[in-house]
């Protein structure tokens, strides 16, 4: 029994049941007789992902965007001795990480074919499912270390069981990297959590809430070094350049459910480990390593971009592109800006709807033609118009073409840094041009000229295909066209981060240019910051930064409801 439930209809627990509910479609994948399988196991894995997206749209529909606290909280004692809890809630900045998850899951898994050992495949994809929203939707330290490390497991089967022709080399290169990793951030929660106890009345906690109330009262040099395991971390997972060298292996040689649910998915856990973990828990560390951040995400940036455009295999081409991409997330986040922020949170999104949709159309290349290695494809546009027209739709997006997703992410993500950050951002635009060359580049040897041989001849998109890929180009021209009611959803978390990095370090200012004066709602429970200053604030709208001196509402309840 739930001990403490707030939000949703009648105290539902929705949360819980988002994550607990592709566990159980695991089970009974796993559970189906082997004769069966073939015809049973993608029905499974489509009945249990199709309610996990009502249950997501829901969760959407009810959220209340003029608040800036977490909302649809459970809250259950676990281990008591160590203050572990589960507890679980959702606020603007996971919100529409939970919908991009829920969404991309289905079309990994009904859209690629996959033509053995169908229900271990699906009991894998929905475990990584679950333990993902898990990971995005943890307050509880714990909790949120051991949904960060299931997510290995069926990313390693995943890999090992469907991949290339090195799949074993990649799927223990996967995980000895990210588990490595890993050991850093559990020696930073530890030292963090026994640390601050003594500020806790003797008690340890993992609770998100008070170790960002609390963490404040250590010592400076002690903040950096638990913000730089924790960095070290999600570093490895992101992957952040030097720590990258496990993604083009990995990426390559994964299935194509695989790819888009790696790149789509599980290496946003590591920049929203980031954003969640480093920076609101520790944010006087964050500001001081700033400058070291942004390095890295610019040296990532270049990096990515200049590997790409000399690859000869498409699909290792987007796994470098990818380095490049999350080189403009890093840099948004550590821009301590609004529109920076806000951008870098738009970014992870649209990088998942973008990057999964090219990595299924890499797979169809696969599938007619048996390669990805540019100079034996060419003139594909021929036999295949639609396959054709579905490229370049994404492949504008890949690049920042207005009216589609990735401007929205790469213009806010600029602007805000070049606020704060001017020559980072200078540095960082190169990365926009670039990836118009190495893009448009690969499409055009792939898709035009002259067909020869077994390009000449290669059958168009399926309806099935056609079908599975249409919600996320769907998802690129919404937030392309009217990205509001997200922004608007994702800006009050954005603005009570901020309020909360202000107050630990005073010397930072966050531009006021262009900002909204709208007011939000925190729930008294989940202030984290100790003067009344901090518990006044206006929201940060995507024009801006610091309040205008309005008080925010609060509310009595921990929870949102």
């Amino acid at each position: 029994m739930l001990a403490a439930v707030t939000g949703g209809s009648a105290g539902f627990p929705i949360v819980t049941t988002i994550i607990l509910l592709p566990v159980a479609g695991a089970l009974i994948a796993f559970g189906l007789p082997r004769e069966r399988e073939a015809q049973l196991a993608k029905v499974v894995g489509a009945v249990a992902m199709a309610i996990e997206i009502a249950l997501v749209a829901v969760l959407v529909i009810e959220f209340k965007g003029s608040d800036a606290g977490f909302q649809f909280i459970t809250r259950q004692s676990w281990i008591s001795q160590f203050g572990i809890q589960w507890f679980v809630g959702v606020d603007g900045i996971s919100l529409f990480l939970v919908a991009m998850t829920a969404l991309l899951f289905p079309v990994a898994l009904l859209g690629p074919k996959v033509s053995t050992n169908a229900r271990n495949f699906v009991g894998w994809m929905l475990l990584l499912e679950a333990a993902c929203m898990g990971t995005f939707l943890s307050l509880d330290l714990f909790l949120f270390f051991i949904m960060f490390e299931v997510t290995l497991v069926p990313g390693y089967f995943l890999i090992a069981g469907w991949g290339g022709p090195r799949r074993n080399v990649a799927a223990m290169k996967f995980f000895i990297y990210t588990f490595a990793g890993s050991a850093f951030l559990f020696v930073g929660i530890l030292a963090l959590v026994f640390l601050v106890a003594p500020f806790n009345h003797g008690q340890e906690t993992f609770s998100l809430i008070t170790l960002a109330r609390l963490a404040g009262h250590l010592s400076p040099g002690t903040q950096k070094l638990i913000f730089l395991a924790f960095f070290l971390a999600f570093a490895v997972k992101i992957p952040l350049v030097p720590f990258h060298s496990w993604l083009p292996d990995t990426y390559t040689e994964a299935p194509t459910s695989g790819s888009m649910v790696l790149a789509g998915i599980l290496f946003k856990l590591g920049a929203y480990g980031m954003l969640r973990f480093g920076i609101f828990i520790l944010p006087a560390a964050a500001v001081a390593l700033g400058p070291l951040l942004l390095t890295l995400a610019v040296i990532g940036i270049v990096y990515g971009a200049i590997v790409a455009i000399v690859q000869r295999d498409f699909k290792r081409l987007i796994a470098y592109a990818s380095i490049a991409d999350v080189g403009f997330i890093i840099l948004g986040f550590f821009a301590f800006s609004s529109q920076g922020i806000t951008g870098g949170v738009l970014e992870m999104v649209n990088h998942g709807l973008t990057t999964g949709a090219l990595f299924f159309l890499v797979g169809m290349i696969w599938e007619r033609r048996r390669t990805t290695r540019i100079a034996e494809l060419g003139g594909l546009q021929r036999s295949a118009p639609i396959l054709a027209t579905v490229m370049v739709v994404v492949t504008m997006s890949a690049v920042g073409l207005p009216g589609l997703n990735g401007f929205v992410g790469e213009f806010l993500v600029l602007t805000g840094s070049f606020l704060t950050h001017r020559w980072w951002a200078v540095v960082a635009t190169t990365g926009v041009v670039t990836s118009v060359i190495y893009m448009l580049w690969a499409y055009q040897r792939i898709f035009q000229g002259v067909a020869r041989g077994a390009n000449a001849a290669i059958r168009d998109i399926s309806w099935r295909e056609l079908g599975a890929i249409v919600p996320l180009i769907a998802g690129m021209l919404f937030v392309g066209i009217y990205p509001a009611p997200i922004l608007n959803r994702i800006n009050p978390a954005v603005g009570h981060l901020l309020q909360h990095v202000e107050t630990a370090d005073k010397g930072l200012h966050v531009p006021t240019r262009g900002q909204p004066t709208k007011f939000y709602a925190v729930p008294r429970g989940q202030q984290v910051d100790p003067s009344g200053a901090a518990l006044s604030a206006a929201h940060r709208g995507q024009g801006g930064g610091a309040h205008h001196g309005g008080k925010a509402h609060l509310d009595s309840s921990e929870g949102s409801k």
